[in-house]
């Protein structure tokens, strides 16, 4: 299974990337927990996009979500700068919440919801984020590729 979607860099469009990776989790037999907080993820990573990676360019953001055996893979594509947000340090857990820096989180709820967060840069492709949840799709679904 195997859903993909192009969709121009703006933050208007970020309803419309929540929508495309709902219905492709739903339409893999996702429970609504795993949907959540892949959709959530999938947010971070495309707002971080839209506001870092392109900043004021505009640019094309590549989704594709498929299964592969029981797991949920989501990958972003970009061609805006690189950053490879897997350099970020986890924030300090002994600080309070109120404490904390406006921003800078995403990255970290990211690692939180999704069991894989890896990152590669191309010149040829550019930024290439895959993130994965692990064990969360039906039978019906395993072995689809």
């Amino acid at each position: 299974m195997r859903w993909q979607l192009t969709i121009a860099s703006d933050p208007h469009n970020l309803p419309f990337i929540a929508q495309f990776v709902r219905d492709a989790a739903r339409a893999a037999g996702l429970h609504e927990d795993a949907i959540f907080a892949i959709e959530l993820a999938c947010d971070e990573a495309c707002n971080n996009v839209i506001e870092h990676a392109y900043r004021s360019m505009d640019g094309p953001l590549h989704l594709t979500c498929s299964v592969h055996q029981a797991d949920f893979v989501v990958e972003i594509q970009d061609q805006g700068q690189p950053f490879d947000p897997t350099s970020v340090r986890p924030p300090k857990r002994k600080r309070r919440p109120a404490d904390l820096p406006v921003g800078g989180l995403g990255i970290h709820l990211m690692r939180q919801l999704m069991d894989v967060v890896e990152y590669r840069f191309s010149s040829e492709t550019g930024n290439h984020l895959t993130m994965v949840k692990r064990n969360v799709a039906p039978l019906s679904a395993q072995g689809e590729a």
